[in-house]
C-alpha cells in the first residue's frame, strides 16, 4: 500500500524546519521540528555548520517516528541558493561550506569579466549578476589555489549535500544548479565553455537531475537511527524559491506575479523559456530553473534581512516582540526615510542599525531614531522596491501584472502586504506561509503518483490554505514616495 505521507525538509538562511504532510482531499501540514541556522565566523570566514544542521534534520525524522508515524512515501530537501560544499574520496565531506555573505568574492566579478565578457556570461546563463553567485565563489577558490580543490571529487550544492548524506548518491538538482551562474540556461546543463575560459574545474560537477527525480534510498543506518522507514529520497525543486513558486495558489485567470518573501525577496513570473536579451541584461534580471520545465524569471531583492538584523541587535538590549515593532511602525510618520534595500552596505554589516542611519545621512534624509521609524523605513522601502521590480517586469514581458501572490514567512506581515498593495496599486493575495514546504511536497506527490500535475497541487493548496486579500487604498501618497525613492536609488 502506498503511503500518503511525505516529509519536506526546508532550510532557510536563518532557520530550518522538518515538515510532515499528509495528502487526502486536502493537504495537512505539521511542523515536527524547527531549528536555527546561523552563519558561523570561523578563522575570519563565514561558513555553515553542515553536520550540525544534518544532526537537526535527523532529530526531526526521529520526532516524526516518535509521533507514531512509521511509513513515509518520500523525503525531499530544499535550501537557499548558490552555496556549495565538497566531497572527497571514500565519501568524506571536506569541511564546512562557505556562506554567500563571506567577503572572499570581493573583486571576483571584475576578475571574471577580464576573462569572459559580462554580455557573454549573461547570454549563456541568463542569471542576475551578484557577487555572491557560485561562479564567483568558485573562481575565488581557483584564484587563491584553495587546497580543498586538490582533494575534491565532487562539488555539491547545499540541498545536494543533504541528499548525499541521506543516500550516498552524488547528484545536482536542476533548480539549485541554475542559481550558480554556471549552467547554460537554454541547454540546462553545465556551460562547458564558461568553465574552460574561466579555468574552473568542470570535472568536479555532478550530473544534473530534474525536480521529481528519485535520488536513492535512505541509508539503512539513518532508518535505524531515527526509527523511520522512508521509501525514497526525492529531489523536489531543491532551490527553496523553486518549491515556493510551485506552491503559489494561482487559480485566478489573471496575469500574476509572485513574491517569495523571507530573508530574501524573490519577485517574478513563470515562463516556458528563458528571457535573455540586452534589456534583461541591462536591468539585471535572472532566469532560474523551475519545476515542470518552467523558468523563474525574477529579481533577487534583499528582503526581511534588514529587519531581522535590526531586531537581532535590539533583542540584545531588551525584549522586542515582532507585533510591537509593527504597531510602532504603523504609528510612525509615513515616508520619513527611505533606503535602497539592495545597497551593498546592507549585505552583511556588523551593525545594521548604523548602516541604515548612514545611508540616510548620505542621501540627506532624516535619520531614523525610534524602532518604529526604522521598521517603517524598511517596510516602505521594500514595498517601493517591489513596485520598481513589477514595473520592470511589465516592460520586459510587455504585459500588465494584475495580481501579486505573496508566499512564505513574509506573507504573515500584514502591514508590509498592505504597503505593497498600496505601492503597486493592485491586489495582493498573501499565503501560504509554508509555501516552500508545500511546493516540496507537491513535487514529491507527483513523483509518487498521488497528484497528476503542479496545477492540481496548486488548486489543493488554495483549498487547504485560503489566502488573505489586501486591496489598494490611497495610492497617491505612494506615487509621490515612489518618485522620491527612484531619485534616491539613482544617486
Amino acid at each position: 500500500m502506498t503511503s500518503n505521507q511525505y516529509i519536506a525538509v526546508d532550510f532557510g538562511a536563518s532557520n530550518a524546519r522538518v515538515m510532515l504532510a499528509e495528502i487526502g482531499k486536502t493537504i495537512q501540514l505539521r511542523e515536527m521540528h524547527r531549528f536555527p541556522n546561523h552563519q558561523i565566523l570561523n578563522l575570519g570566514r563565514y561558513q555553515w555548520d553542515l553536520l550540525g544542521l544534518f544532526h537537526e534534520l535527523k532529530q526531526g525524522l526521529s520526532l516524526v517516528a516518535n509521533s507514531g508515524v512509521r511509513d513515509v512515501q518520500s523525503l525531499g530537501v530544499d535550501t537557499w541558493g548558490v552555496d556549495f560544499g565538497f566531497v572527497g574520496r571514500d565519501d568524506v565531506i571536506l569541511g564546512n561550506p562557505y556562506c554567500y555573505r563571506d567577503s572572499r568574492t570581493q573583486g571576483m566579478m571584475e576578475r571574471a569579466f577580464e576573462k569572459f565578457s559580462k554580455t557573454g556570461i549573461y547570454s549563456a546563463t541568463g542569471i542576475q549578476f551578484m557577487g555572491l553567485n557560485s561562479l564567483y565563489q568558485l573562481l575565488s577558490m581557483v584564484e587563491s589555489n584553495h587546497p580543498v580543490l586538490d582533494v575534491t571529487e565532487t562539488l555539491l550544492f547545499m540541498p545536494d549535500l543533504f541528499h548525499f548524506l541521506l543516500t550516498g548518491e552524488r547528484k545536482s538538482e536542476y533548480t539549485i544548479a541554475s542559481t550558480s551562474q554556471l549552467l547554460n540556461a537554454h541547454a540546462r546543463q553545465w556551460d562547458v565553455g564558461l568553465f574552460k575560459v574561466l579555468g574552473l574545474p568542470i570535472d568536479l560537477m555532478a550530473n544534473i537531475v530534474q525536480p521529481g527525480s528519485t535520488i536513492g534510498a535512505l541509508r539503512n543506518e539513518i532508518q535505524n537511527e531515527t526509527g523511520l522507514a522512508i521509501r525514497h529520497v526525492v529531489a523536489p525543486g531543491s532551490h527553496d524559491t523553486a518549491s515556493a513558486v510551485a506552491a503559489v495558489p494561482a487559480i485566478h485567470n489573471k496575469t500574476w506575479a509572485y513574491l517569495s518573501s523571507g530573508t530574501w525577496s524573490l519577485i517574478g513570473v513563470e515562463l516556458n523559456d528563458p528571457l535573455i536579451n540586452s534589456e534583461t541584461l541591462e536591468r539585471n534580471y535572472t532566469n532560474e530553473g523551475g519545476v515542470n520545465g518552467s523558468i523563474r524569471f525574477l529579481k533577487n531583492v534583499t528582503g526581511m534581512w534588514l529587519l531581522e538584523e535590526c531586531r537581532r541587535q535590539w533583542a540584545g538590549e531588551s525584549h522586542v516582540s515582532y507585533d510591537s515593532l509593527l504597531k510602532d511602525a504603523e504609528l510612525s510618520e509615513p515616508f520619513r526615510s527611505l533606503v535602497f534595500p539592495d545597497d551593498a552596505s546592507f549585505l552583511n554589516p556588523s551593525d545594521m542599525v548604523m548602516a541604515i542611519q548612514n545611508f540616510c545621512r548620505r542621501t540627506n534624509q532624516p535619520v531614523p531614531e525610534s524602532q518604529g521609524q526604522f521598521v517603517r523605513c524598511i517596510l516602505e522601502s521594500l514595498a517601493l522596491r517591489y513596485r520598481q521590480v513589477v514595473e520592470d517586469i511589465n516592460v520586459l514581458r510587455k504585459c500588465t501584472i494584475e495580481i501579486l501572490y505573496v508566499v512564505g514567512g513574509g506573507s504573515q506581515n500584514a502591514l508590509l502586504n498592505q504597503f505593497t498593495s498600496d505601492a503597486l496599486g493592485i491586489p495582493v493575495l498573501a499565503g501560504p506561509v509554508e509555501a516552500t514546504a508545500l511546493g516540496n511536497v507537491v513535487v514529491q506527490a507527483i513523483t509518487g503518483g498521488q497528484l497528476d500535475s503542479i496545477q492540481s497541487g496548486r488548486r489543493m493548496i488554495a483549498e487547504s490554505f485560503p489566502a488573505r486579500d489586501f486591496l489598494p487604498h490611497e495610492t497617491e501618497p505612494w506615487d509621490a514616495a515612489y518618485d522620491r525613492f527612484c531619485r534616491i536609488v539613482a544617486t
